[in-house]
């Protein structure tokens, strides 16, 4: 099945195995937030367990350097895709409150991104990690 919308996570290449599933999760829960129509059905298994729904697409993710993953932001907001971001700062934060704050001390173009998730037409998607690889 080929969806007419592309999710797409783009984490910084050089951290640590635990930074980069906690940035993944953190930025697709924002994706999740924001576009609640991808979120599918919830899941029952043959017991009869209920489960939580999930995202119901791919997500696709690619790895990046620092200079690579602000260009891809750049990309995204010159084509008004709002992104969903995570800077290095958070990692040093303990609530949701101060990761806001510690987004809002530092101006878009000194951010020290980590992580940035999109959803958006799939040509739009395309065009704007055009050049990244998946992230291995």
């Amino acid at each position: 099945m080929q969806f007419d919308t592309k999710i797409a996570v783009v984490i910084r290449t050089d951290l640590q195995a635990w930074q980069k599933l906690n940035v993944a999760s953190f930025l697709t829960s924002g994706i999740a937030a924001a576009f609640p129509e991808c979120i599918g059905d919830a899941y029952e298994d043959a017991s009869g367990t209920n489960y939580h729904a999930l995202i119901g697409q791919p997500i696709l993710i690619y790895g990046a350097y620092g200079p690579a993953l602000s260009r891809a932001l750049d990309r995204a907001l010159a084509r008004n895709v709002k992104p969903a971001v995570y800077t290095e700062d958070m990692f040093s934060t303990t609530h949701d409150a101060a990761n806001r704050e510690a987004v809002r001390a530092v101006a878009r173009n000194d951010l020290n991104l980590v992580g940035i998730a999109m959803r958006a037409e799939r040509k739009v998607i395309d065009k704007i990690v055009d050049g990244l690889k998946f992230h291995s």
